[in-house]
């Protein structure tokens, strides 16, 4: 009796141990990603020099104007440009500076103010509109230029295995908004893979998956804002005079600006506009150095209240630079 119960209990657990082998076999026929879109790991290692050089940024806290990402690839594929912009955005805020997205409609209408000013149909006021949009240091544009994706198998005894790599190019630029200079043109490529695995065929399947893309986009797009953050600390800080009262300036600086008490500071006067011949556009003033003054205090995030050193003659408007480095 006790050998006949030992044999059914032994039959019925042979079904059970090949339903357990094969959930163990089918369990590692899922799809694995190499990187992770969300911690922003790329095959690179890009995004550690990213982390680096944010944690090194010295200076102000910039506001950065992303013009929406224009869509250059040959099949307008998946949306590239909106995730392009918004990554960016991401990475930006990521590196300690404050993003600003613009749409194509804010540029059409900036252009529009430019050229009626350029004909003396708009009267200037305090703020040039050539200077861009309020409170905008910089700004960033660019275009998704390609984007594919490519198939790899391979076959061994009873597995299947397949890995999707998705590779993009991006063109990009940093613009001075002021002076309207060019810092940073470049180009440059993203990589990301997806691998999937089976048994006897099973689960080795890719399906569509958006991952592929924000993954390539945010490898190359972390590859140009590590560029961008990289040039923006060579920079020198500037700001600009508010009011004079006496021996005491308050300038555009505060806390943002990330300087510290002591600091000192060149003050520059502007004067007549530098019109380019062939375009007739103002390209930047002529600029003398007045004086210099030593900064005293902040008075909240975005004003400082400096002290004279050396100079006179200072205004409303003077250009203020650190003075340990040349202009820019």
């Amino acid at each position: 009796m006790t050998n006949r119960r030992l044999g059914t209990f032994k039959g019925a657990a042979v079904p059970a141990l090949l339903i357990f082998a094969l959930f163990f076999i089918l369990s590692g026929c899922s799809p694995s990603i190499k990187g992770s879109v969300k911690d922003d790991i790329s095959r690179t290692g890009e995004s550690g020099r990213l982390e680096k050089e944010g944690i090194d940024y010295r200076g102000p806290a910039y506001n950065v104007a992303i013009i929406a990402f224009r869509d250059k690839t040959p099949g307008k594929a998946l949306g590239v440009a909106k995730a392009a912009t918004e990554i960016l955005r991401t990475l930006v805020k990521h590196a300690g500076l404050e993003p600003v997205v613009l749409l194509k409609e804010d540029l059409r209408e900036q252009k529009a103010l430019t050229r009626l000013q350029d004909k003396g149909l708009l009267k200037k006021g305090k703020k040039d509109v050539r200077a861009g949009f309020e409170d905008v240091d910089f700004r960033i544009s660019g275009a998704v230029t390609s984007y594919s994706e490519v198939e790899e198998s391979s076959n061994v005894l009873l597995t299947q295995s397949k890995t999707v790599i998705s590779r993009v190019q991006v063109d990009y630029a940093l613009i001075d908004v002021e002076t309207g200079k060019s810092l940073v043109a470049d180009s440059g490529a993203g990589e990301y893979r997806k691998k999937t695995g089976g048994f006897l065929g099973l689960g080795s399947k890719s399906t569509f998956d958006m991952s592929l893309r924000d993954g390539a986009l945010r490898d190359a797009l972390t590859k140009a804002m590590t560029n961008i953050v990289a040039k923006l600390n060579s920079l020198p800080f500037r700001g600009r005079v508010l009011a004079v009262e006496g021996d005491t300036l308050y300038v555009r600086a505060g806390t943002k600006s990330r300087l510290s008490k002591g600091t000192v500071l060149s003050v520059y006067s502007s004067g007549k506009e530098l019109v380019d011949p062939d375009t007739g556009r103002v390209i930047g003033h002529a600029e003398s150095k007045i004086g210099e003054v030593v900064l005293a205090s902040h008075q909240d995030e975005s004003i400082s209240r400096a002290t004279i050193k050396t100079g006179s003659g200072f205004k409303v408007g003077d250009i203020i630079r650190t003075a340990d480095k040349g202009s820019r």
